[in-house]
């Protein structure tokens, strides 16, 4: 059975940097911050972690390629649902991060600014038509 907490958590190189990115990105304090990880509540249950990749080497006891080989190369995508899409894609912009592809309407109906932050993972800020 699953629980109603989810924890993701992005491997990323330094973890300081990417904590002040994702706090002025996301307009929130992180709710644990501790060496070898960051966790920010997205909203009730539902929590973005930073682990440095180092961290997940050692963790799992070097049974893993270390994360950093694919430093910047998009291992993944954080897609979040938010009122203003260009605002935030400007802002990704603003604190570093890369842009990607500008907002517009999709295929699958949410208008949608496609960037990355600092280690490369897409981010996608999303407005859904259908509400």
């Amino acid at each position: 059975m699953i629980h109603n907490n989810v924890l993701f958590i992005l491997y990323v190189k330094n973890q300081d940097k990417s904590k002040e990115f994702y706090k002025s990105l996301l307009m929130i304090k992180p709710r644990l911050d501790v060496p070898g990880m960051t966790e920010f509540e997205l909203f009730n249950g539902v929590v973005l972690g930073l682990m440095p990749e180092n961290g997940i080497v050692r963790l799992l006891e070097g049974k893993i390629i270390n994360p950093e080989k694919a430093n910047g190369i998009p291992r993944s995508e954080v897609y979040l649902y938010v009122d203003n899409p260009d605002y935030y894609y400007q802002k990704l912009i603003e604190l570093g991060g890369k842009g990607i592809s500008s907002s517009m309407k999709r295929s699958w109906g949410d208008v949608v600014a496609y960037g990355s932050d600092l280690d490369g993972h897409i981010i996608a800020f999303a407005k859904s038509q259908s509400v």
